[in-house]
């Protein structure tokens, strides 16, 4: 597709690419500076150090980066995924219901919750291509699904999953940290990141991604089955969150009923700061992660230096609007090129 783009229209193209490098360029330098800054500050004012700092970051990055990869292809379609907060959330309470109160063994308990949240996938994919409901709408409705299916299952009992001392302990050794510490969950979301990375810029999969969100109506007249590849880019998104639930149950053991809404915005705020436009068509899943690791250094920066939950709750809204305005800014900027 990139190649098509380059034959008919190289000028724009090459504009388009300058922008979008100049783009990640400072979202990068937005990144170190808020590390810097955050880690400055805290350290004097609080005795923050780097490795506790780091780790903390790296915890809160897994659950957001799975998110955030998973619903960056959907918006590359031009499409949303309100959804994907409570499906993570849905999968791993029943997860956690299977291992605490069904007898489950932990690595069925794990598979389960992959599977459900592939399922809610499926769903948003069968009714926005087959049924053509708008996104939005289809997405809004699975929330609610997925919320009250997981609290319905789970008994709305909060569901907790097992330390490193208890049975079954052995899953937050092999998807957080190593009994020594060691923050294995990094390898988790790098391979996910890699394999994402490979599906979007080498194969049919990535490239009918882009088609569909830069003219749904004219991929169809191409000879793409879009109802079919929508639907798989659903479904391959609610992988990503069921990976997402597994790395939230690990990081924080308990999961709550009813939980996980606010979540999504975190997801879409960071691929949105990352460069991947919400009209379809345009996306980076590099930037994406960049969007994640400062999503996460946000949340763990300003508890770091004791901000207020409340006051943390107002700063991340507000940089959730700065990136949708930050969007249009883009949009604008490129309607006026062309």
């Amino acid at each position: 597709m990139g190649e098509i783009e380059r034959t008919t229209i190289p000028d724009e193209t090459i504009d388009k690419g300058r922008r979008f490098d100049l783009q990640r360029l400072l979202t990068m330098a937005s990144l170190v500076i808020l590390i810097v800054f955050f880690m400055t500050y805290g350290h004097f004012a609080r005795g923050l150090n780097l490795p506790s700092f780091s780790v903390n970051v790296l915890e809160s990055a897994y659950y957001i980066g799975f998110l955030a990869i998973g619903v960056t292809f959907i918006i590359i379609t031009g499409g949303i995924d309100l959804s994907m907060g409570t499906v993570m959330m849905c999968g791993a309470l029943v997860g956690g219901a299977a291992f605490n109160l069904w007898g489950f063994p932990m690595w069925l308990s794990l598979v389960l919750i992959i599977v459900i949240t592939t399922l809610f996938g499926l769903l948003n994919g069968f009714l926005v291509a087959k049924l053509k409901l708008p996104p939005f709408i289809a997405t809004l409705g699975t929330m609610m699904i997925a919320q009250g299916l997981g609290a319905t299952l789970a008994k709305v009992q909060t569901q907790r999953f097992p330390t490193m001392a208890d049975d079954g302990g052995w899953f937050k050794q092999v998807f957080l940290r190593t009994a020594g510490g060691f923050p294995v969950g990094i390898f988790w979301l790098a391979g996910f990141f890699l394999l994402a990375l490979f599906l979007l810029n080498k194969t049919k999969f990535g490239k009918y991604t882009f088609a569909i969100g830069s003219n749904m109506e004219a991929a169809r007249l191409s000879g793409i089955n879009t109802q079919k590849w929508l639907t798989l880019i659903y479904t391959a998104s609610g992988i990503f969150y069921g990976f997402a639930g597994i790395l939230y149950a690990a990081t924080f053991t308990t999961v709550l009923p009813m939980g996980g809404s606010g979540l999504e915005l975190q997801g879409i705020a960071a691929v949105v700061i990352g460069g991947t436009s919400l009209v379809g068509g345009v996306g980076s899943l590099s930037g994406t992660m960049i969007g994640v690791f400062i999503m996460a250094t946000l949340k763990v920066g300003l508890m770091a230096v004791g901000i207020p939950q409340q006051l943390q709750t107002l700063l991340i809204g507000v940089v959730v609007v700065l990136a949708v305005l930050l969007d249009i800014y883009r949009q604008n900027a490129a309607a006026r090129v062309k």
